[in-house]
């Protein structure tokens, strides 16, 4: 309203249902511009200093700490805490407030928190459990070996085994361009389909050549599985890559299919050394901490973003998705289907452990070892 303008007793009810203003207010309006005639506001202001609701706060001084005491509690993880076990909505914490006496909205919760700093946030993987207390000094050791080979031109690979894959018309996570209503149908429930299987991938990074391998498998993901995919990837590029080498470093995780307990990963990197004539040296990575292994998000993240919101049709479809993968950085991978059967439960005897060619380092040496050809 301006300063000039006056509003008469019978067109109150007009102004009420043109701006939702209630009567009262507007007779409040008209008063202070009677009393206002003559008198100018300072620059910028339509209303003299001090006018308009109160907030909450002023009313109630002690609302933010009242607020405070529902939420640091469940982040604390006080068993007393009135919303220690149950869903910490707005709404809810409204509902508590006024039952403390305060009467406060679901949306003014929200303002609040936010102006206390909250939001809402989902849980972040970021703890690694119990840690190892030379796990700083393996990771150390790595870096230390990873130097020394690549600086003499010997290869250097990360290995690890990807996410098991339903093959089949299955929702991929992901969105991609498709024509407006138009989206690519896929079946409602991911139940697996028993012709078409399950995709094991199972991928090595080249860390000197930014180039990869994956190995598609069809069976089960077991050690002479992972064995055999280095076999492949040092028949299809290692060895054109690598024509001199005659050592190789392999670093992977402490579990799975190459775990550094498993007898079985062993002979294979024996027969793995015996075919291919190279000191295989290995380089695990303390337990629990899967992420640092630069095959995670060198080679596996990208190939996840490739096929995002592409259904695993058939094996064939796998193979070319990741196949044409690429990066910025010039990241190339080739990819191979493996239809051979690994069966599961084999077991090693003390025998044939003896048996092998295997020299642990003095450092861990159930995590830093070598294989030599027999």
């Amino acid at each position: 309203m301006g300063q000039s303008c006056y509003i008469n007793v019978q067109n109150t009810r007009l102004v009420a249902q043109a701006t939702g203003l209630s009567r009262t207010t507007i007779h409040a309006g008209m008063r202070e511009l009677q009393q206002r005639k003559g008198k100018r506001l300072a620059a910028g202001r339509s209303r003299k200093a001090g006018g308009g609701r109160k907030p909450l706060t002023t009313h109630h001084p002690d609302l933010l700490n009242a607020l405070e005491r529902l939420v640091e509690p469940v982040v604390r993880g006080d068993p007393e805490s009135f919303l220690r076990w149950t869903a910490k909505s707005t709404r809810k914490l409204a509902a508590e407030l006024n039952r403390q006496g305060y009467s406060i909205g679901d949306r003014k919760v929200a303002e609040l928190l936010h102006q206390m700093g909250y939001s809402l946030q989902a849980n972040a993987k970021t703890l690694e459990g119990k840690q190892h207390p030379d796990r700083n000094a393996q990771f150390e050791h790595v870096h230390t070996q990873v130097k020394q080979f690549l600086e003499q031109g010997l290869p250097v690979i990360s290995v690890d085994t990807k996410k098991k894959e339903l093959v089949g018309n299955f929702s991929n996570r992901g969105q991609e361009w498709q024509p407006q209503g138009e989206p690519q149908e896929t079946l409602v429930h991911d139940f697996p389909d028993k012709e078409l299987g399950k995709a094991i991938p199972y991928g090595i990074y080249d860390l000197g050549r930014n180039e990869g391998w994956v190995s598609v498998g069809i069976d089960h993901d077991t050690a002479e599985f992972a064995t055999d995919s280095i076999l492949a990837w040092w028949k299809h590029m290692g060895r054109q890559a690598y024509p001199k080498a005659t050592k190789l470093l392999i670093m992977a995780d402490s579990g799975g299919s190459n775990a550094s307990r498993s007898k079985l990963w062993k002979v294979g990197l024996q027969h793995l050394a015996n075919l291919t004539g190279l000191h295989i040296q290995m380089a695990h990575f303390p337990p629990g901490t899967s992420k640092w292994n630069k095959i995670e998000h060198r080679m596996f993240s990208f190939i996840t973003q490739n096929w995002r919101a592409r259904p695993l049709v058939s094996y064939q479809t796998i193979i070319d998705l990741i196949a044409n993968t690429r990066t910025k950085t010039g990241l190339k991978i080739k990819a191979k289907l493996t239809q051979r059967t690994y069966p599961t439960g084999l077991e090693i005897s003390a025998a044939e452990m003896a048996k092998l060619n295997l020299k642990p380092d003095p450092f861990h040496g159930e995590w830093n070892y070598s294989l030599l050809p027999q």
